[in-house]
C-alpha cells in the first residue's frame, strides 16, 4: 500500500484471506472489463480460495482502504467497491 497510489486499484477476495493486489494506473482510466478480471484473478490466486470456482473479488480505488484502529494486522474496512466473480 506505502507504493500506490490514491488512484489505483485494490482488489482482495471477499471474506476470504489472501493476498491484496494493486492495480497501478499512473493517472489513467479505469482499464476495461477483461483487464479488471485478469487482476481479479490473480488475487483469487493468492487467496485461500485458489483451488475454487466463482471466488468473489472486491475492488476499490485506495483511497477507500482504511486500517480501523487497533485492528488486526492484515485487517482493513473499505468502501465503493465493486464485486467481479472470477475462476482463479
Amino acid at each position: 500500500m506505502k507504493y500506490a497510489n490514491k488512484t489505483d486499484l485494490w482488489f482482495h477476495t471477499k471474506d476470504i484471506h489472501g493476498s491484496h493486489t494493486i492495480l497501478r494506473l499512473e493517472n489513467k482510466p479505469v482499464p476495461d472489463d477483461t483487464t479488471l478480471a485478469k487482476v481479479a484473478t490473480i488475487a483469487a490466486l493468492h487467496s485461500k480460495a485458489k483451488n475454487s470456482s466463482n471466488v468473489p473479488v472486491d475492488f476499490c480505488e485506495v483511497k477507500y482502504v482504511k486500517k480501523p484502529n487497533g485492528g488486526k494486522p492484515g485487517m482493513v474496512i473499505y468502501t465503493h467497491n465493486r464485486t467481479l466473480v472470477v475462476t482463479p
